[in-house]
């Protein structure tokens, strides 16, 4: 099981990266900003399916390769580790466009949802991030790798759902203030970013 201290410290960098308005975020505002509340909150939800099967994808690929080698896990790690630095400087240079359409044609619920999670789903990033993330919080010797990536996997989730239902209640207003400060988008980038490059010198840094 995953002690204290590291769950902590799991929870707390997520809530940077969830809470920290970015692409997902953005989605969520801009179907609520043209469609509506529930729609926004149905693309949140998508969203948030889509990343279970990325998580569900995670578990199984890692504890296979856990099983197989300590060496190959230890290889994933710090490969995770640099792709996670390599994002980090990606999302601070990248200048993120403000995309916000409140005159985009009104969707349904449903539909919101299905594509939601189609996107999510489909975009290898989110893929290569979840490989590169989840395992940087494991310790083989705190018993059930495949329980931990799960534990894990369902906490980003759980988190990542409710910012995006915040958003989208209050994308009317976030919504407004991103298009009138758009150094806000560019400041995120630069937080995320910062994260990213932090979760990856941790690992670099830390002592087997």
């Amino acid at each position: 099981m995953i002690d204290h201290a590291t769950l902590v410290t799991y929870v707390l960098i997520v809530f940077g990266f969830v809470f920290i308005p970015g692409p997902a975020t953005l989605l969520t505002m801009a179907r609520a900003a043209s469609s509506g509340t529930r729609v926004g909150i149905a693309t949140g939800a998508g969203i948030a399916a889509g990343d279970l099967i990325h998580t569900s994808m995670a578990i199984v690929g890692l504890s296979a390769i856990i099983a197989a080698s300590a060496l190959l896990f230890s290889i994933v790690k710090y490969a995770g580790a640099a792709f996670l630095i390599y994002l980090g400087i990606r999302a601070m240079l990248d200048k993120a466009p403000i995309e916000l359409n409140g005159g985009a044609p009104a969707i349904s619920a449903g539909r919101a949802f299905r594509q939601a999670v189609l996107t999510e789903v489909l975009n290898p990033k989110t893929a290569l991030f979840f490989l590169a993330f989840l395992p940087q919080f494991v310790r083989p010797e705190h018993g059930s790798i495949g329980l931990q990536l799960a534990t894990l996997g369902i906490v980003f989730v759980l988190l990542g759902l409710v910012s995006t239902v915040v958003f989208a209640v209050g994308a009317g207003r976030l919504g407004s203030l991103l298009r009138r400060h758009p150094s806000v988008v560019k400041w995120q980038g630069k937080v995320v970013g910062t994260i990213y490059c932090a979760v990856g010198v941790r690992l670099a840094l830390q002592e087997p």
